[in-house]
């Protein structure tokens, strides 16, 4: 399955993104600049495989004793190479489109491909989601045709010796996971075409990700509701293994639907966020001006800010409205106002233009109070709170 959502700066493709490493993973190399890292999770899906896996592995190849689970365990290793096949399809179609990859994580339920970016076109977000579950079919139908023809019938229940269990067991489960993962629903790379198709229907690709992630929420119910009808429907009863697997598969399910829902009713409610809207009128003062009288002065202009200048008239620093309101008014006439300023460093001054996700990156990157919002021509505009701008996003939920 391919992680988020890509937007390309251009059309050519390019390099990886830095990522640092989770702590915890293992690097077991690299591709397309991507690094595939190993959570510690997989070894114990390798392990349980291994352990369902030697009692067939005895029953082909009898006499191998504990050699049985070390088959098992190269079983697991090649179901796992042929998953990462699935996640590198994603990640090299998303470069050619010009999208920026992270890494490859292999875990517990598969893997995942971080592309970093929101999609900007939805036939980009089809093919960077299709192309995974069309190179798991693509495998399936290799290791069926390879079984055909060097062990005969891959259909029979009892394969003839180890490598035909391990070539079987290839096309099934490569085929199970091309299908599965073509169900309409998020977080799954079905839902990630629903979401395409539905973005290109309406030209909203937040609506596109609402309608694919309750299809992903409706997903996560039926299987969580699957054991308690798969003796009615399959005939077999279900064990204990199957009540966990349909509890954690489900709980996986509606908590990627529900996060994709919840990010696109967050970006729905961006375009209300306009800094120039929500600017409060700023005052200029000396940097030496008493602090009292720079107060006095902000009121009597009905300013909701104040900005500290040179002489020469240019913004050096943002008085802060915690530290102007934590100071005693007695002891207001003795300080100069820039005691309670901070200085302009880099990411503080912003156009006054921003607005949507561009202005939440622009604050996202400089974590600070205040802003000084500027016109194209650098003059001053007004002082963007960011307080204001979160009161303004709970507003518009």
């Amino acid at each position: 399955m391919a992680d988020p959502d890509p937007r390309p700066d251009g059309d050519k493709p390019v390099e990886a993104a830095p990522a640092s490493r989770v702590p915890g993973t293992i690097k077991v190399g690299s591709i397309a600049g991507s690094a595939v890292l190993v959570t510690p999770s997989w070894f114990l899906i390798a392990a349980l495989i291994a352990w369902l896996m030697a009692p067939r592995i005895e029953a082909v190849e009898p006499g191998l004793g504990p050699l049985a689970y070390v088959a098992g365990f190269v079983f697991a290793i090649v179901l796992y190479g042929a998953v990462l096949l699935h996640e590198a399809a994603h990640a090299v179609v998303a470069k050619r489109l010009g999208y920026p990859v992270g890494v490859i994580m292999l875990h517990f339920l598969g893997g995942a491909t971080a592309v970093e970016k929101e999609a900007k076109r939805p036939r980009d977000e089809f093919w960077i989601a299709v192309v995974g579950p069309l190179v798991s079919l693509a495998v399936a139908a290799a290791a069926f045709g390879a079984s055909a023809v060097a062990f005969g019938n891959p259909l029979r229940t009892t394969p003839d010796g180890l490598i035909a269990l391990i070539v079987g067991g290839l096309w099934i489960t490569n085929l199970f996971v091309g299908v599965l993962n073509l169900v309409p629903g998020l977080p799954l790379d079905g839902g990630r075409l629903l979401k395409s198709g539905v973005w290109a229907a309406t030209g909203n690709i937040n609506r596109g990700s609402i309608v694919a992630g309750w299809t992903g929420r409706a997903l996560a119910v039926l299987v969580l509701l699957w054991p308690f009808t798969q003796g009615q429907i399959l005939g077999a009863q279900p064990d204990l293994l199957d009540y966990v697997l349909a509890v954690i598969i489900g709980i996986f399910l509606w908590s990627g639907a529900s996060a994709a829902i919840m990010s696109a009713k967050v970006r729905l409610r961006l375009p209300l966020l306009v800094a120039r809207d929500l600017a409060r009128r700023t005052l200029a003062v000396p940097a030496d001006l008493p602090l009292s009288e720079a107060v006095r002065r902000a009121h009597e202009a009905e300013a909701g800010s104040i900005v500290t200048v040179t002489s020469g008239g240019e913004p050096i620093g943002l008085v802060h409205e915690g530290a102007l309101l934590a100071t005693p008014e007695d002891r207001r006439p003795w300080m100069a106002t820039s005691t309670v300023t901070r200085r302009l460093e880099e990411g503080l001054t912003l156009p006054a233009d921003l607005d949507g996700e561009e202005l939440i990156q622009a604050i996202s990157k400089a974590p600070a109070p205040e802003y000084l919002l500027v016109e194209p021509d650098g003059s001053i505009y007004g002082v963007l709170v960011t307080s204001d701008v979160d009161a303004a996003f709970r507003a518009g939920a």
